[in-house]
């Protein structure tokens, strides 16, 4: 029986790269010049702290740092800006979450979207991932443009992994 999975991952060595991109950057422009601006990367690789002197520069090395992931084909839809934290003296703080796997509300919404779209195939919730089977690969390629057509209505990066005859 044919199938495929609904995943949503990020690719790690791109996020780097574009990270790195985006340090080099901030380290050559002039209005960057003594702002003391940083971007570190959590150990679980799941989001990145940016810390600079104050808001106009804050909203200035967001907005590098969501180009250069832009420019390596990072979706910006598996993006969460967090809160800008004005908490610390003298530097504002803000958190960019990048999304891994799918939430099951989300996975429950895609079964919900293939159940209303009368195609011959089912889904099934796998941990972060969603499975989907049918009798023929047409069937799955429909489902693939119904979900592609759904990704912004949900806001969710989608990727199709591990497609099966």
């Amino acid at each position: 029986m044919p199938s495929f999975d609904v995943v949503s991952k990020m690719n790690l060595q791109e996020l780097d790269n574009a990270l790195n991109q985006a340090r080099k950057e901030i380290s050559t422009r002039y209005d960057f010049q003594g702002s003391n601006t940083v971007l570190e990367l959590a150990p679980d690789q799941k989001s990145v702290l940016l810390k600079t002197k104050d808001v106009q520069k804050l909203n200035a090395t967001r907005e590098i740092v969501l180009q250069k992931l832009s420019k390596r084909g990072i979706s910006l839809l598996g993006i969460t800006v967090g809160e800008v934290d004005t908490a610390a003296l003298g530097q504002v703080k803000q958190v960019l979450t990048f999304q891994q796997g799918i939430p099951v509300e989300k996975s429950k919404e895609l079964v919900k979207k293939l159940k209303d779209s009368n195609l011959k195939v089912q889904g099934s919730i796998q941990g972060d991932s969603l499975r989907v089977t049918g009798k023929s690969r047409d069937d799955l390629q429909a489902a693939i443009a119904l979900f592609r057509q759904a990704q912004g209505q949900l806001s969710i990066d989608m990727q199709f992994d591990n497609f099966r005859d």
